[in-house]
């Protein structure tokens, strides 16, 4: 059995923060219903690149999950929800602050009526603070968040990094939040709140920047591929494409310099960490120097060798080819829906003991696609959650 099998979650969020908190969740074992606006459903349905009218986006994300639509301001369709959270372990949202308040559904409300409840909040800003009802996206918070600020070539433009790290670190955090609170409810027997903001989450990653600004004083700003504060950890250019020197201290920077091979080791303007990052792009001249006289496989074949961390820069259809990522089970195909094609999706990063490893992803759901299956479940079942 899976940790999170019986767990019930009850899906009510949209595009990437929330799904992806719940497909976290999914892969733990628990079952996630989505509830989903009447007609147009959730935003990614929507989003291309479509197979045979089926969106890729949406169903990498919302595979193995159920669907029933409900309109929650609908007096039926809110009797069906009514019974839904009364059997559910769960709850998640990602509307702004106020607005489930506004439909009867807050926090303070559900937990009167069904004390076991976990409450799971993803919003841009949080459900506090003088920005609380400003509305938000990824690029935004990247933005504000001060990762945009880092994120580019040294004198070019701030740059928005290439996944949505915005939504995803947040839906990391929610779900982080939620078996934590799953846990706590094992002990205090009440469920409890998780509110998580988008802005608060790209604060949190954010190691170096906050320490070079909080002890110096000077904000840090972009670097390219390069790391701030150790060197050589950048990209570097071979005969045929580019790899990585991920060099992390003196003694790696030694065996660098014996495997490329380069006499820099005991140069003063090298011996050192500081001393490297202080003359970090002659430090990259002298290396291309030598790396663009072989290719890709030729370096990082001779630096794994000397037991350096390197790799190639690889493009996406590389990635989904990689023996490594095939090995542990990180690309599943997704089974088709009503015959139609299959898609490819990321497996689960969280390899456990007692977690069994899937081969593959059942199918997105259709538009309220599960809604017989659901209210037969819920007919079943004894109301009580």
């Amino acid at each position: 059995m899976a940790p999170l099998t019986g767990i019930t979650v009850l899906d009510l969020t949209h595009v990437l923060a929330g799904p992806y908190c719940s497909h976290t969740l999914l892969d733990l074992g628990a079952r996630v219903i989505k509830v989903e606006r009447p007609v147009v459903g959730d935003d990614t349905r929507a989003f291309p690149p479509f197979v045979a009218g089926q969106s890729a986006y949406f169903a990498t994300l919302n595979a193995g999950k159920q669907s029933i639509a409900l309109d929650l301001k609908a007096e039926a369709d809110r009797a069906v929800f009514a019974r839904l959270i009364a059997r559910a372990d769960v709850l998640l949202e990602n509307y702004r602050p106020g607005v489930m308040d506004r439909l009867g559904y807050g926090f303070e409300v559900l937990h009167a009526r069904h004390p076991r409840l976990v409450y799971g909040a993803v919003s841009g800003f949080g459900h506090t603070g003088p920005d609380a009802q400003k509305p938000a996206y990824d690029m935004v918070v990247q933005a504000r968040g001060g990762v945009m600020s880092i994120t580019g070539e040294e004198n070019g433009p701030p740059v928005r990094v290439g996944a949505s790290i915005g939504d995803i670190v947040a839906g990391m955090f929610l779900a982080q939040g939620v078996v934590a609170a799953l846990y706590e409810r094992e002990r205090t027997g009440l469920g409890a709140k998780v509110d998580v903001a988008m802005l608060d989450s790209q604060l949190a990653i954010q190691e170096h920047a906050i320490a070079i600004a909080a002890a110096t004083g000077v904000p840090p700003g972009r670097t390219g591929a390069r790391h701030p504060t150790i060197t050589p950890f950048s990209t570097y250019r071979a005969s045929d494409g580019f790899f990585v020197i991920a060099a992390g201290n003196d003694d790696m920077f030694r065996r660098l310099c014996a495997a490329l091979p380069l006499t820099l080791a005991e140069d003063a303007r090298f011996a050192t960490n500081a001393a490297r990052c202080e003359n970090q792009a002659l430090l990259k001249r002298l290396i291309e120097a030598v790396t663009l006289g072989e290719t890709v496989d030729y370096w990082t074949a001779r630096l794994e060798a000397a037991s350096l961390p390197t790799a190639r820069v690889q493009d996406m259809g590389q990635v989904l080819k990689d023996p490594q990522l095939l090995a542990r089970a990180m690309v599943l195909p997704v089974a088709a829906r009503n015959g139609g094609p299959g898609f490819v999706a990321p497996g689960n990063p969280i390899k456990m003991s007692t977690l069994p490893e899937i081969a593959g992803r059942d199918p997105a759901p259709a538009l309220d696609g599960d809604r017989a299956a659901i209210l037969t479940w819920l007919d079943a079942g004894s109301d009580g959650g």
